[in-house]
């Protein structure tokens, strides 16, 4: 597996279309932070490096917005054609002719991915934390790496999930455009289209009308909440949320309450008490990326291989 594991790393960062985006995703974001940062200048708070991650500034969002919306288009470009594009170049019967099995091949050519996506993400983080201590003028604080390190962790997690993702549809589909069609449909899906969704069944399951009392509503935002954390992004924003917002008390109906009456403690929460403010949508992540390549996984062991 460690062969399969240093090849395939070696591939994906050899890649023209990953330098292309990685290229992409970095100037955006790099882009974002500048002007968060020159935005926050004038107003200095206590976490002002985890700022450059969710503050914004003029047209452009914040870093954690771009990575949302970037991020999947890495993992499903590094798994859309891992397993059909060896049948389409004719060289996996070659391959497993050698004696390599076939789930140190399938496990290695994720876990290539993966680190590759660490690697990717630890890239664009430490750039930016060396933008901020250029233009600010000091580092961050020790409780702020941590903060950091674990919004990595979480990063990683996310994007691995469109990369098991792109790999179960390689393994399903024979072709690669098939493949790549079907993983930019359910990043559609999970991205924009849960919103509406989301609001049809709330809508369809407890109406909202001028009479509607409060627990007719209360109801209704529950089983939109619902509805929505079947999507992967909505786990991951609701995740780096809490992490980089020490400040952030959850998505409790008290906490939104509080939040609009002005009732909230300034006071930040400790790191280990954010962490289980969000234990659920970071579980929830783990078990999304983990499922989707145990059924890719199934699938590719039980498909017969013929010699080309």
């Amino acid at each position: 597996m460690s062969v399969v594991f240093w090849k395939e790393l070696a591939d994906h960062f050899g890649s023209r279309r990953f330098a292309i985006l990685f290229i992409l995703i970095c100037v955006i974001g790099m882009a974002s932070v500048y002007t968060a940062a020159q935005a926050i200048r004038g107003a200095p708070e206590e976490f002002i490096f985890l700022s450059l991650f969710t503050s914004h500034g003029g047209a452009l969002p914040s870093f954690l917005s771009f990575l949302s919306f970037f991020g999947p288009l890495i993992g499903v470009m590094l798994g859309f054609d891992a397993i059909n594009g060896e049948y389409s170049r004719r060289t996996i019967s070659r391959v497993l002719a050698q004696p390599i099995f076939r789930d140190s091949w399938i496990n290695g050519k994720f876990l290539a991915g993966l680190a590759t996506v660490a690697i990717t993400v630890i890239s664009i983080i430490l750039v930016i934390l060396g933008l901020g201590i250029r233009m600010l003028g000091f580092g961050p604080s020790g409780e702020e790496l941590w903060r950091i390190g674990i919004f990595w962790g979480i990063s990683v997690i996310y994007i691995g999930f469109w990369l098991g993702l792109g790999i179960l549809f390689s393994v399903v589909f024979k072709q690669t455009t098939s493949s790549a069609l079907a993983s930019i449909a359910a990043w559609l899906l999970f991205t924009f289209f849960i919103y509406m969704l989301a609001g049809l069944i709330a809508d369809q399951m407890a109406p909202l009308g001028p009479k509607s009392g409060p627990e007719v509503w209360v109801k209704h935002g529950r089983i939109e909440d619902m509805v929505m954390r079947i999507s992967p992004a909505t786990l991951f924003a609701e995740a780096t949320r809490a992490i980089l917002i020490p400040n952030y008390r959850g998505l409790s109906l008290a906490a939104m309450l509080s939040e609009a009456e002005a009732e909230i403690p300034t006071n930040p929460l400790p790191i280990g008490q954010s962490l289980l403010l969000v234990w659920p949508q970071i579980v929830g992540l783990i078990a999304l990326t983990g499922v989707c390549f145990a059924i890719s996984y199934a699938i590719f062991m039980r498909q017969e291989i013929r010699s080309t």
